[in-house]
């Protein structure tokens, strides 16, 4: 729901030119703190291990100077906590130390060694158990890619409102990135200047409906035929704005999550690290580089969970008079996490290398009608497996059709494929398929579907 209430705000934002510019305006000097990161995460890895050790009598948060003492000897392992704990809960952890680092003035690179600092600590004093590799990916790495999306969507907020921020504003700030809103109320006005936004173009779309499988089969928790569903999208730094650059990380990334009333479906982000812009004939323009990413999926018969760097391009072109096509590729190897075929309980999976790509293609007609096409391919090995022996060929992808109906009120048609082929040494190789269908309202952003030209 944190994210719910922000990008409702966001999209329910009049346009861009009617905001307050910051791109232009004199900003408050910036004044970096490294101290007050490093007490915040401090007290944060404290904060949880004191929670941990009333919730839970199995000792692991019972930590001593000798715990802590045989953490540093190692060695290293991969643990089998519950899934959502390992790939949900960790990376958002690691977000809030990103977003602690960030907001205290420090730069992407800066907080993401924060980042990566603070789930080391957690894994070594935070619990007694042996420090674990994956969740030092999944909090530190995949908790900066996170984190800095969140913490750019909170300081849009802040900076639309030109550093004013009231009453409601100011609490969504709280939702999304809490040790921003820690900051400004604890530091005044020290730390407002911390970011420039630079004015980007985004998109935002907000999707309330429902869906059904196309083919009803007993499924994983499956005890209704129809699930609601909220879906929520925000592209940052659309390509094709005049003097937008992509100087520094995450000046172009998206930020989409699923929640429907059986789990939390989706939950993802890319963000350009490294790379420039390019034009992209009249009225066109794109972007390059190196991309890192965080994705969760959780289809129903299967969960898989991602933290990878890819290279790739993003390039909004006109195909004519009104109509704009926008498309991202992106190629690239990740750490993944995929639920086994036949598993029984939530600890039921196993780590693997990945090579994985991206193809997304949306086709906007003027404002009014919008077609996306996605696909997600992951090919889980054995590198890096420790052990857990498999191939998993895994692919995800979805279609969809919007139309706008009355200013930013729209109607969308989705259709999702998920699919899995999972060989295992001692059994044939198991497919599992699951599709779908679903009918949504959509509230559109200012920006009607996202093509630039039409908001210029």
């Amino acid at each position: 729901m944190k994210v719910v209430t922000l990008l409702l705000a966001l999209t329910l934002a009049g346009p861009q030119g009617a905001q307050v510019d910051q791109a232009d305006s004199p900003r408050p000097e910036i004044r970096k703190s490294f101290l007050t990161p490093a007490v915040e995460i401090v007290v944060m890895d404290a904060f949880i291990n004191a929670f941990g050790r009333r919730t839970y009598d199995d000792g692991s948060f019972d930590v001593t100077g000798s715990s802590i003492r045989r953490n540093l000897r190692g060695p290293w392992v991969v643990d089998d906590d519950p899934f959502q704990v390992n790939q949900v809960l960790h990376p958002y952890q690691g977000a809030m130390y990103h977003s602690s680092a960030r907001s205290a003035g420090l730069n992407y690179w800066q907080s993401a060694a924060y980042t990566f600092a603070g789930s080391a600590l957690w894994e070594i004093a935070g619990e007694t158990t042996p420090p674990s590799i994956n969740d030092q990916v999944a909090s530190g790495i995949a908790g900066s890619f996170l984190g800095e999306a969140l913490f750019r969507t909170a300081n849009l907020l802040i900076d639309k409102s030109g550093g004013e921020v009231g009453l409601g504003r100011g609490l969504l700030v709280l939702l999304l990135s809490p040790p921003t809103a820690v900051n400004r109320t604890l530091f005044g006005d020290r730390f407002d200047g911390v970011f420039p936004t630079r004015a980007p173009a985004y998109d935002v779309r907000v999707h309330f409906g429902a869906e059904t499988p196309l083919q009803w089969v007993a499924e994983p928790g499956a005890d209704r035929r129809y699930d609601g569903v909220i879906d929520l999208f925000i592209e940052y730094g659309l390509p094709g704005k005049p003097g937008y650059h992509y100087g520094r990380p995450f000046d172009l990334f998206s930020l989409q999550a699923t929640v429907t009333s059986a789990n939390l479906q989706s939950l993802a982000t890319r963000g350009l690290l490294v790379g420039g812009r390019y034009d992209a004939g009249k009225d066109g323009g794109g972007a390059w580089g190196l991309y890192g990413s965080f994705d969760y999926f959780a289809p129903r018969i299967f969960t898989v969970s991602s933290t990878a760097l890819s290279f790739g391009t993003t390039v909004q072109a006109w195909a004519s008079h009104g109509v704009a096509v926008q498309a991202t590729t992106t190629l690239g190897l990740g750490y993944v996490a995929a639920q086994t075929v036949n598993g029984v309980t939530d600890r039921d999976y196993r780590y693997g290398l990945a090579p994985q790509a991206l193809a997304s293609l949306r086709v906007v007609g003027g404002d009014r009608l919008s077609l996306d096409l996605n696909a997600r391919p992951f090919i889980v090995s054995n590198v890096a497996g420790f052990d857990q022996h498999g191939r998993d060929l895994i692919l995800l992808g979805d279609a969809s059709l919007g139309l706008r109906l009355y200013r930013r009120n729209a109607i969308t048609v989705r259709y999702q494929l998920s699919r899995r082929t999972a060989s295992l040494p001692s059994s044939p190789a198991v497919v599992q398929q699951r599709e779908t269908v679903g009918v949504f309202y959509t509230l559109v952003g200012p920006q009607r579907f996202g093509a630039l030209k039409a908001v210029k």
